[in-house]
């Protein structure tokens, strides 16, 4: 039995695909495109084997070059999620018992906190708006 071409090309693309999903390489991805693309060539088009070659090596290696960069570009910028004692920082809170170098309670994100001044001669009053600038431990730091 003789399989054509284009059969080979399609079972190439399919196993690159289980690689894809196998090891989350997006290369093996874009090599599939390349695969399928030969494919096309030699079945619709009775392209030779060499022009099956070119197809899938120009394909391939476009798709890498155009769609690498703009992938790490996109990655670079993700936000990041601030979790824990991160997503306090910058957060306002409000003075529930004097603030100053020593010590004092805050509430801050629904909880009562204990913080400190971030200038130690500096003093908050009862009912202050102060923003949290770092936590140390358990207590919020605040200006």
């Amino acid at each position: 039995m003789d399989i054509d071409a284009w059969l080979w090309w399609l079972i190439g693309a399919a196993a690159l695909g289980i690689g894809l999903v196998i090891t989350a390489m997006p290369e093996l991805g874009m090599l599939a495109v390349g695969a399928v693309a030969a494919a096309v060539v030699s079945g619709f088009f009775d392209g030779g084997a060499v022009a099956q070659v070119v197809v899938f090596a120009v394909v391939s290696t476009a798709l890498i070059a155009v769609v690498r960069p703009i992938a790490n570009r996109h990655r670079a910028q993700r936000p990041q999620l601030a979790t824990g004692v991160d997503a306090l920082k910058g957060r306002q809170a409000v003075v529930l018992e004097r603030v100053d170098g020593s010590g004092g309670r805050i509430k801050l994100a629904g909880e009562v906190w204990s913080a400190r001044a971030l200038d130690a001669d500096r003093a908050y009053e009862v009912g202050q708006e102060v923003d949290v600038v770092d936590i140390e431990g358990a207590t919020a730091i605040v200006m």
